[in-house]
């Protein structure tokens, strides 16, 4: 398996709770290394970019408003399969769903509110990494 990069934002109802050490440990122990981090305060226009893809969707206008409601701590990630290890960790979007011990089982508050968003695939990886980062700004 190769070591690969993936995106995650820290969402504002976990960093609002100040669970971004802790959400990061759990990204850690799970082998995943943090090249790139930083905390920012998305505006609308960033927010409506970067969830396009789901313009069309009838929570798109919620999704928008509660992303940019607070702070987010996004990161680049670097591990075997970084995608998918994410996505383990993270657990399912659905908290209810999710198995215990992952991020969205242990800290979310609903759906909405799931604490973590991870790319789905390599290739959303790489566009969702140069949305928020510069090249020169991971240091693996």
């Amino acid at each position: 398996m190769a070591v690969t990069r993936t995106f995650s934002i820290i969402k504002p109802d976990a960093t609002r709770r100040n669970l971004t050490g802790a959400i990061t440990k759990m990204l850690e122990d799970a082998g995943l290394r943090v090249v790139a981090s930083k905390r920012i305060q998305m505006t609308k226009e960033q927010a409506e970019g970067f969830y396009a893809v789901h313009a069309e969707r009838p929570f798109f206008n919620d999704l928008v408003s509660f992303m940019i409601s607070g702070p987010v701590v996004v990161q680049v990630l670097e591990g075997e399969d970084a995608v998918k290890a994410n996505r383990d960790v993270m657990g399912a979007t659905n908290p209810a769903d999710a198995a215990d011990g992952t991020i969205r089982k242990t800290f979310a508050e609903s759906i909405e509110a799931n604490s973590a968003h991870g790319s789905d695939s390599d290739e959303n990886a790489a566009i969702e990494i140069a949305y928020f980062f510069k090249p020169e700004e991971i240091v693996g």
